[in-house]
């Protein structure tokens, strides 16, 4: 399923939401090269975050290909800088393509409830809570995590909890083909964490590149953080079971 859109305007401009859109374009483009072989494999290997490197279970030196002929060594340290500097980078066009298509989708939302400062908070959280959760799944990968997902995870999860009953739209493959249909952001968002939690299950968190742990921890610190960060007439609404905050404006 491809979210494409949801019946939850915002009330105020997402300026921190497309702030962070921005700062992982201009990451992608200008740090990484756009994805151009050398840049990629150096901003991986200086900037991405590596479970074995951060546990020290990893011995210093230890090697790993990080592109064509191209081969990254572990420094000394924990290299703590990383749990930030990870979540900025992405490994191709794709990836990041769909991390900030998701972001915007249900980021504004987000920021919405819980103003600007605060969701930038909220926002590292999240993405710390993703990388320990696959940290703790492989003390001693080696395998250097990139991405945003982890912390959009985390707004995801929060999304859950403030509008559940919101339609998100989907398109879904039959065949060669896709039709769109509405559904709660309940099931579309509960779907995409079964398949999160059991890719992590069943390939011990690491799968064709994917941290799927980072995923799942990202999401449950976004359902638990969002109980303190979003501003109290949001958390009424939600426990009134109003959905939506365009009705909840209008009654102000």
């Amino acid at each position: 399923m491809i979210p494409y859109r949801d019946e939850n305007e915002a009330q105020r401009r997402s300026i921190v939401t497309a702030t962070f859109i921005g700062i992982n374009i201009f990451t992608w483009l200008v740090v990484q090269g756009a994805g151009a072989d050398f840049p990629l494999a150096k901003s991986v290997c200086e900037l991405g975050l590596i479970p074995g490197e951060l546990t020290a279970s990893l011995p210093v030196g230890s090697r790993f290909p990080v592109g064509p002929g191209l081969v990254c060594l572990t420094d000394p340290g924990r290299q703590l800088s990383h749990l930030m500097t990870s979540m900025f980078l992405h490994g191709s066009w794709m990836h990041l393509l769909g991390n900030m298509w998701f972001l915007w989708l249900f980021g504004n939302n987000i920021e919405d409830s819980m103003g600007r400062l605060r969701f930038v908070v909220f926002y590292l959280l999240t993405g710390l809570a993703a990388a320990f959760g696959q940290i703790v799944t492989n003390p001693e990968s080696i395998i250097p995590m990139v991405g945003a997902s982890g912390a959009i995870s985390g707004v995801m999860g929060a999304y859950l909890i403030l509008y559940p009953r919101v339609k998100v739209y989907v398109l879904v493959p039959i065949f060669i083909f896709f039709t769109s249909i509405a559904l709660p952001a309940w099931v579309m968002l509960g779907y995409w964490f079964f398949i999160q939690l059991a890719s992590g299950l069943l390939s011990s968190g690491e799968m064709g590149g994917v941290a799927f742990w980072a995923h799942v921890g990202g999401f449950v610190a976004g359902v638990v953080l969002i109980k303190f960060f979003a501003r109290e007439e949001y958390v009424q609404a939600h426990r009134a079971h109003r959905w939506r905050p365009h009705r909840l404006m209008r009654e102000w």
